[in-house]
């Protein structure tokens, strides 16, 4: 095989496929990447076990085949080099591959094609397809909330479904016990039949990074009894889903009060985390006390001392103290962004939701914390 491709397109390429296969494992080859040439132009393929990547670039192929290398080893090889035409070349006996840019030149450890695993595709049932940039703005606004708890395996993800609150529209929740995200959005297909199914955090970020590079592009989503192909362009993910019930969120989510503040988004996040400073670092809790036109964020560290600031609010109810996760609501402003916010209160021990107009579509909930 021998091929001669665009050194940056070969590297952006290679760089996402190495965050796919695994540099450490229990099976070498997963560690490679395959590299197939015919025509003109290369297809590229990593896999897990628990989800795969295939892509394909333009080549100028002077003879076809297939091995498998090293996909981190390359990804950093095509980084480093200039700009340009590399040339990939492996041996026939399928050992040794070369990749050669003007002066530089490489030789890497192969390993045969054939005994790389390949995922089933299975029967993909429903269909829907996202513009890049909505599918985007969905899942970017309840990632952060996905648990990292392994014991709670179902919460390891990002929930997609069609709940019939939002129609036309499929929700994604996500939820680690203490805070919760929820966004919709209205895609092209069929929405009323798309079954619930909770997609992996590693997943997630990789959905994410592709609706980032398909803009306003069409991203189509196919989904199977166990798994999930995402097709942006010429790249297709292919994933299986958590196996498990995701709980019923709405639930947890409280009814809008008429106690209710806003805020700027910027302001508490920087606020809350000038006074947090003074925390120890196993709670980060900050007391938030609501009265009319002011909150008060208060610390108080007895290894430490105390921090008190005060902000300027819009407040309709009754003097209200509250404590929460620093860290957590610092998270929601963030995804925010600038822009006031809607804090809904109802009383220290119940669950309190935080809206904004900038995005009608995006709900968070926050549980109190004892302060």
């Amino acid at each position: 095989m021998k091929f001669t491709a665009d050194a940056k397109t070969f590297a952006v390429a290679m760089a996402s496929l190495q965050k796919i296969s695994e540099r450490r494992n229990n099976i070498p080859i997963l560690s490679n990447a395959v590299i197939s040439a015919e025509k003109d132009s290369i297809s590229l393929r990593a896999t897990d076990l628990d989800m795969e990547m295939t892509m394909s670039i333009a080549a100028q192929v002077a003879a076809s085949g297939s091995t498998t290398v090293p996909a981190a080893l390359l990804s950093d090889i095509l980084r480093k080099m200039a700009a340009g035409e590399v040339t990939f070349e492996s041996d026939k006996d399928g050992q040794v591959a070369s990749v050669g840019a003007g002066r530089s030149k490489f030789r890497l450890q192969t390993l045969p094609e054939t005994d790389y695993p390949v995922m089933s595709n299975g029967n993909y049932t429903h269909t829907i397809e996202f513009a890049g940039d909505v599918l985007l703005e969905a899942l970017s606004k309840v990632q952060f909330a996905i648990s990292t708890e392994e014991t709670r395996y179902y919460l390891n993800g990002v929930h997609w479904n069609h709940d019939g609150e939002h129609p036309g529209a499929i929700t994604f929740v996500a939820t680690d016990g203490h805070r919760l995200a929820k966004s919709f959005r209205a895609p092209d297909g069929d929405v009323e039949n798309f079954p619930p199914i909770i997609v992996p955090r590693k997943t997630v970020g990789e959905i994410i990074t592709l609706a980032k590079s398909a803009g306003a592009e069409p991203v189509k989503i196919e989904v199977s009894e166990n798994k999930i192909r995402i097709t942006a362009g010429t790249t297709v993910l292919t994933s299986k889903l958590i196996d498990g019930t995701f709980p019923d969120y709405r639930r947890v989510i409280p009814a809008l009060t008429n106690q209710i503040a806003t805020v700027e988004s910027k302001v508490l996040s920087a606020s809350a985390d000038r006074v947090t400073t003074i925390s120890s670092e196993r709670g980060r809790a900050v007391k938030l006390t609501f009265e009319e036109t002011r909150l008060s964020l208060a610390v108080n560290n007895p290894d430490s001392g105390s921090a008190e600031e005060d902000i300027d609010i819009g407040y309709s109810g009754a003097k209200l103290e509250i404590g929460f996760n620093a860290k957590y609501l610092s998270d929601i402003c963030s995804v925010i962004g600038a822009g006031e916010v809607r804090i809904s209160l109802t009383d220290a021990g119940s669950p309190t939701v935080i809206t904004t107009d900038k995005d009608p579509a995006a709900l968070y909930v926050l549980m109190p914390m004892r302060v």
